[in-house]
């Protein structure tokens, strides 16, 4: 069977030239694509657990004294530095994806969390912030009553349509 031609869009050839530009920068510069990826800051996750906004931080190889953490209103930013070490001997790299430099990340956080309670560890390349959160912004669950079944126990039941 004949495969159909590919209809000719601009703007994916556009998009193609874009990327062979950043390739040829990149090879040019000495920069890895990875790099590129790194230089947007470490990974993070935030989630709820109880009554707490937890935020985890993937700072592998950085030293802690390098990071800081500020919150300006309800803004958690978290900043740091991984320094690169310099040596003597010159080495043509096969592969490398990390990034060094100056990173900083920045997280709108719930009104009303308890900023002036917030606690910070690092662990193991992982800094954890936790941040008591008011109780009204916890997530809670809703039950859903299912046509023609009866509600779990304690479930308010929803007030009928008219």
């Amino acid at each position: 069977m004949a495969k159909q031609p590919e209809v000719w869009n601009p703007l994916r050839e556009m998009e193609r030239f874009r990327e062979n530009v950043d390739d040829l920068f990149d090879r040019f510069l000495g920069r890895p694509a990875a790099a590129t990826a790194a230089a947007h800051g470490p990974a993070l996750e935030s989630f709820v657990e109880d009554d707490k906004l937890v935020v985890r931080v993937d700072l592998p190889g950085i030293d802690p004294e390098q990071v800081e953490v500020t919150v300006s209103g309800n803004v958690l930013t978290i900043k740091g530095r991984r320094e690169e070490r310099r040596e003597d001997t010159q080495r043509d790299f096969i592969h490398r994806e990390i990034g060094y430099g100056s990173f900083e990340r920045s997280l709108p956080l719930p009104r009303g969390v308890k900023t002036e309670a917030i606690a910070a560890a690092y662990r193991n390349g992982v800094l954890e912030l936790i941040i008591p959160m008011p109780k009204e912004t916890t997530p809670r669950k809703v039950a859903v009553e299912i046509e023609g079944q009866r509600a779990p126990a304690g479930a308010q039941k929803p007030k009928p349509r008219k």
